[in-house]
């Protein structure tokens, strides 16, 4: 069969009744094929508060963002990774945008508006503004270190 006739046939004839639908499977639409399958969140069935509170004091450096460290979502979220990850520690991340619970928890839980929220050594340091503060002052270098020393990671 030519390619010009296979496009003839899918082609639809005006004013025709519409062709029967063949007894195959249901094919996944154009969008639905092309659309990533969403990311879970990690937190399960967890209450997030818990969550939150168990994350912050497992790890010495957590960073909840939007996004990921290689694929941030904001602006501010990609700044904050970037000043972490300058410091080559391991950080945790939690993204915020996959669980609507954890993106209003870590507000509640910090008494704090905005996000992306740094957290070392189990204490809340800020936002990003804040975080490239102290890092341009020198300061974060100092908390980093003994967080990390204190943790033994």
């Amino acid at each position: 069969m030519s390619i010009i006739s296979r496009f003839k046939k899918r082609l639809p004839v005006v004013g025709a009744s519409p062709a029967p639908a063949e007894e195959s499977s249901p094919s996944p639409s154009v969008n639905e094929a092309a659309r990533p399958a969403m990311p879970v969140s990690e937190r399960g069935d967890q209450d997030a508060a818990q969550f939150i509170s168990d994350v912050v004091k497992a790890h010495p450096i957590t960073l909840f963002m939007k996004g990921s460290p290689n694929q941030p979502q904001c602006g501010f979220s990609a700044n904050a990774a970037a000043i972490l990850l300058g410091y080559g520690h391991p950080i945790k991340h939690v993204n915020v945008l996959i669980d609507p619970e954890v993106r209003q928890g870590i507000k509640d839980f910090s008494s704090w508006p905005t996000i992306p929220q740094i957290y070392v050594g189990g204490e809340f340091l800020g936002g990003s503004d804040i975080l490239a503060q102290m890092h341009q002052a020198g300061e974060l270098g100092e908390i980093i270190e003994a967080a990390v020393g204190a943790s033994g990671q």
